[in-house]
């Protein structure tokens, strides 16, 4: 009578368990993934923005443009250099828990992460949307204000600063789907203690 029993709570228990720490794993495989994104991107857009200038001659005057002539572009490369570092150190830490096999951690770090990711993501959306708007007004120009199109004086300055921009929307995006993950991951460790009058951190 107790052979149908025990067995098959056993062997449900353990698949479960199976599922449930398969899927953290993929979980942060995934997190690794856009963090590593983030890092390389970052650099990448910070390097393209950062180093980007053109030199042109008119009338024997030399007048040479440079990211630091747009104050939303140099918030953008300060921002994609902070987003970078932020990455690196958190890939460090996600290696070293894939490595171990430990997904869960306690829930001061993992308000930190969530904190920390949320502070990335708003940063980069910043810094984005006013490098969009700048660049727009260098691109078509504001006839109403008299500012010419200058991206047709320096079209290579332009088209890099594009390219630099590109790079920044996607480190954007992947910042958006990490603080849903780390949202996640900080309020899983909540679930378990609905039926508990107190909470030990």
């Amino acid at each position: 009578m107790n052979f149908g029993i025990s067995p098959g709570n056993v062997a449900v228990h353990h698949g479960s368990c199976t599922a449930k720490v398969a899927v953290e794993r993929r979980i942060k495989i995934a997190e690794l993934v856009l963090r590593v994104l983030i890092l390389g991107l970052g650099v990448a857009a910070a390097a393209l923005v950062g180093l980007d200038s053109e030199v042109k001659v008119i009338f024997a005057i030399t007048k040479k443009a440079s990211f630091t002539d747009m104050k939303s572009l140099v918030f953008l490369v300060i921002a994609n250099g902070i987003v970078a570092a932020y990455s690196l150190v958190q890939i460090v830490r996600c290696v070293l828990g894939v490595i171990r096999g430990s997904v869960l951690f306690s829930k001061p770090l993992a308000w930190l992460i969530f904190s920390g990711d949320q502070v990335m993501a708003y940063l980069t959306l910043a810094a984005v949307a006013a490098a969009v708007q700048s660049s727009v007004i260098g691109k078509f120009g504001q006839a109403e204000l008299q500012w010419m199109k200058t991206c047709g004086f320096y079209p290579k300055f332009c088209n890099q600063i594009a390219e630099g921009l590109a790079s920044s929307v996607v480190v954007s995006l992947c910042t958006l789907i990490l603080s849903g993950i780390s949202a996640f991951s900080l309020f899983r460790l909540y679930g378990g203690n609905k039926g508990k009058s107190n909470t030990r951190w």
